[in-house]
């Protein structure tokens, strides 16, 4: 069995689109899935330690008992949770990108933007 693992917006739009992506992308038969409203924007800022650790927690179980071959922070139009346009959800996407990179360095980490068309586009991040 072949894992990946997304950390997405808890929104129900983003969900399917974002599977059916990284399973290609991944070559994975499964999407571990952690939601939380806006997760791009918990990593980026850290403010909230308590949703942060409950992020981490959840992606050491997915790396440890899964083996995860990747994983993708995902930020996307009209999120109720992180409110704000898209040029700033793609700094959140690359912030918390670098953050787990810094967890997870083993690991291939990558971030998505669903549009307002709900196609899923991997960016290219520094």
């Amino acid at each position: 069995m072949r894992f990946c693992t997304v950390i997405n917006c808890m929104d129900g739009r983003v969900q399917l689109p974002v599977i059916q992506f990284l399973q290609k992308r991944f070559h994975a038969e499964y999407v571990d899935s952690i939601t939380e409203a806006g997760p791009n924007k918990i990593l980026a800022g850290g403010k909230n330690s308590a949703a942060v650790e409950s992020i981490l927690s959840r992606l050491q179980i997915s790396v440890e008992k899964h083996h995860t071959l990747g994983i993708a922070v995902v930020g996307h139009h009209d999120c109720a949770g992180n409110p704000t346009h898209k040029e700033a959800q793609i700094e959140h996407i690359e912030k918390a990108v670098h953050f787990l990179k810094n967890k997870f360095s083993s690991l291939e980490i990558i971030g998505l933007w669903v549009g307002s068309d709900w196609a899923v586009k991997e960016l290219l991040l520094l």
